[in-house]
């Protein structure tokens, strides 16, 4: 009376939907996507697979193993931001605060940041990935690529961490900063 349990993932049994004006191309343990915002390629691990159907992307997995079931939910989430990456792209903001700290724009590719040192630090991003600057004290990173554009934001911020007692650096937009008290007077 042994029942064989099957698990299904379930972020990786849903199909990505494929939009107008993105083309899909498997070849082997590749998956290219091509659309208005860029182009993106991913190789898959070996015990996925990925079907075309019509304007729909399934991910498979060969067999049950653990290691199987967990590349399963990535795998079709990775392909998913590849997708939605080359259609409407990622951004993260990010806010200066502090008396003096800035940022302005030297090129899309290139951004100067004023943040307290004897020297302004210049910021270049990888390809794919531009920068804007609405104001002096936000700084907006845009991309196709999700992992890309979290990175370059992630070392943007590690540049002048947020502080806990005057709330001073760069911070993620609407990211909360735990407040410490400071010295009490007596």
């Amino acid at each position: 009376m042994s029942e064989e349990i099957v698990r299904v993932s379930r972020v990786g049994r849903m199909p990505i939907p494929i939009p107008p004006g993105v083309t899909v191309s498997l070849s082997d343990k590749r998956v290219s996507v091509v659309g208005p915002g860029g182009a993106l390629e991913h190789t898959l691990p070996e015990s996925i697979t990925i079907k075309q159907e019509d304007s729909q992307l399934f991910v498979e997995r060969s067999n049950d193993e653990r290691h199987s079931r967990a590349l399963h939910g990535l795998t079709r989430a990775l392909v998913n931001n590849m997708v939605v990456g080359t259609t409407q792209g990622f951004s993260k903001e990010l806010e200066i605060v502090g008396v003096g700290y800035r940022a302005t724009l030297r090129s899309p590719n290139q951004v100067e940041l004023a943040l307290g040192f004897s020297h302004p630090v210049v910021v270049d991003s990888p390809d794919g990935v531009t920068f804007e600057v609405p104001t002096p004290t936000r700084i907006v990173v845009k991309g196709a690529d999700k992992a890309k554009v979290g990175q370059v934001a992630a070392t943007i911020r590690r540049l002048r961490k947020p502080e806990p007692y005057k709330g001073k650096g760069i911070r993620y937009a609407g990211e909360r900063i735990l407040r410490k008290a400071g010295k009490a007077a007596k």
